[in-house]
């Protein structure tokens, strides 16, 4: 199905089992709602999945998209679907969303999963300065810059890396305080593009939360080691 929101075309499968609350599955940046369609076998409620653009089946032209407008976008879907509660279940940039969401729509959500989520500050060494250095002289002298980003970045177009960059410089930390909703954090301990210590900062300001460090796992924890992924994910959701 396709739903419109500022112009864009988003494309959403609901899976209604007539459930009060209704799992939100958020994808990573790159993937599509295919990457987490397969929890909908392993838990009892309602699913709703969506591709968030330009990724899937959704719109590939966007301009000016922040992440509070991907969350909005969400809101405004769950919405139109009659959607009332929910638990978001967000992997990395779903992760974001998924935060956004808990803080500005705090009634409607009952729990919250955070799976290798992005949005925590990061630490930063000093070869990333001097990188960032490095591309605005060449960029001053008009020079290839071309190459310089990482493989995310590198492979959008000039319009949604202006997007890109929107994101992943705004970061989450002075909002996590905000969310109300329970709260399980699941991270891969080998986990390089969103590290343990962001797990760690997540579980600390994040009040009513806990953290399961998965073992033999990196970033897509859900595939490395997918059946305590599963075990925790269902312990948690099936609390009362």
């Amino acid at each position: 199905m396709k739903f419109c929101y500022k112009g864009s075309e988003i494309f959403y499968r609901f899976v209604d089992k007539k459930t009060k609350v209704v799992n939100v599955y958020l994808h990573g940046w790159g993937a599509d709602y295919g990457s987490l369609f397969f929890l909908d076998a392993y838990l009892g409620n309602s699913s709703l999945f969506l591709d968030f653009p330009p990724f899937g089946k959704s719109d590939k032209n966007l301009k000016d998209w922040t992440i509070f407008t991907y969350t909005t976008m969400v809101v405004s879907l769950c919405e139109h679907l009659g959607i009332h509660k929910v638990n978001l279940i967000g992997h990395s940039f779903g992760g974001r969303v998924a935060i956004l969401f808990a803080c500005f729509c705090k009634s409607r959500v009952e729990k919250l999963v955070l799976i290798d989520s992005a949005g925590v500050k990061p630490k930063r060494k000093l070869s990333y300065y001097i990188k960032v250095s490095n591309y605005k002289i060449r960029e001053k002298l008009h020079l290839d810059v071309s190459k310089y980003g990482s493989c995310d970045y590198l492979a959008l177009d000039e319009n949604m890396r202006k997007v890109f960059n929107n994101i992943v410089k705004t970061h989450l930390d002075d909002f996590l305080e905000n969310v109300e909703a329970k709260t399980l954090i699941l991270f891969g301990e080998k986990d390089k593009t969103t590290p343990l210590y962001m797990a760690k900062r997540l579980k600390k300001k994040i009040k009513n939360s806990e953290l399961k460090i998965i073992e033999n796992a990196g970033h897509f924890c859900f595939v490395d080691n997918k059946y305590f992924f599963i075990r925790y994910l269902r312990e948690f959701l099936k609390e009362e």
